[in-house]
């Protein structure tokens, strides 16, 4: 029996990734800022009764990321990229590896695309962040120690419109950026088995990760606007007011620049999904690991309604 340590386990992705270990038969160590936090998914008598615990960890600590490995005895870890670690995480995957972990599952980003991990540059901002630390593992771990996900858009992005969704206007840029709306049960599906197996299947290193359809940004919302009953009225907003948008939101302004710059593609010949680096093989692997197709943004919606509402 594997025993693994999931941080981040109340996230949408970590979630899963750790109750599909345990399907699998690992035990599971739970690895969270705050442990009294309720885990989606896994109500307090299914934990109680499972192979799960529950340890105190920050990945952007390395000293906690060591005790929680050493007092779980766990070899093997799911991790995410933790933002504002100046060192790219190089101290957590130093704390990991001596604490006794040698398999590490990173949830990195389809953004990276075709180039090399350290050949993308910093004012690529989020494939950036996630290059940096797969860099990091390899410098670490090697390029066999760890394996590296990259999944597309996620289908959780569109509850950022939650708001606008319960009042039937979403205003927005880029309505019709073009998205892929892997779900969490898709991505989670993949890092559990993953984990628990102790191995990607077929050599694999850098695993892509699709939905199983195209769809603009407007359109999952109007999916989501149909399984509710109601209907969703999509407006855009133009670079200016969306740039306001994101720093009134938070974001940092070279953040909000480049995301601009990155959503502003609205070619309706990338219906296809041809412009995704790997994109047939990555729906191919949801199935491949999780032994089902990629799940359609619509049969998500329809089995997490209490998202939306």
């Amino acid at each position: 029996m594997a025993t693994v340590i999931v941080f981040g386990p109340t996230g949408n992705n970590g979630s899963i990734a750790a109750q599909i270990a345990h399907q699998k038969g690992a035990k599971v160590w739970l690895a969270m800022r705050d442990p009294s936090k309720p885990i989606p998914g896994l109500t307090p008598d299914a934990e109680k009764a499972g192979n799960y615990s529950r340890i105190q960890a920050d990945l952007s600590k390395p000293e906690t990321v060591a005790a929680a490995v050493k007092t779980s005895g766990a070899t093997r870890a799911f991790i995410y990229v933790a933002q504002g670690t100046k060192d790219y995480m190089k101290g957590t995957a130093e704390a990991l590896k001596s604490a006794g972990i040698d398999f590490v599952v990173l949830l990195s980003s389809y953004t990276i695309g075709h180039t090399p991990a350290a050949d993308v540059q910093p004012s690529e901002k989020i494939p950036y962040a996630h290059a940096q630390v797969e860099v990091t593992l390899d410098e670490v771990y090697g390029p066999d120690g760890y394996v590296a996900l990259r999944p597309g858009a996620f289908a959780t992005n569109l509850l950022r419109q939650k708001e606008g969704i319960r009042t039937g206007e979403v205003t927005m840029y880029a309505p019709g950026f073009k998205i892929d709306c892997i779900t969490p049960v898709d991505i989670g599906g993949v890092i559990g088995t993953i984990l628990a197996e102790g191995l990607p299947q077929d050599g694999q290193r850098k695993i892509f990760l699709y939905g199983p359809q195209i769809l603009s940004q407007k359109q999952g919302l109007e999916i989501i606007g149909e399984v509710l009953g109601k209907e969703i009225k999509v407006t855009g907003i133009d670079p200016e007011e969306a740039l306001a948008q994101y720093i009134a939101k938070g974001a940092p302004k070279p953040m909000a620049e480049y995301l601009i710059r990155e959503l502003g593609d609205t070619n309706p010949e990338l219906e296809d999904g041809s412009w995704l680096a790997n994109y047939k093989e990555g729906i191919e692997n949801v199935k491949k690991y999780t032994g089902k197709p990629a799940t359609p943004l619509r049969d998500w919606v329809e089995a997490n309604l209490e998202l939306f509402k």
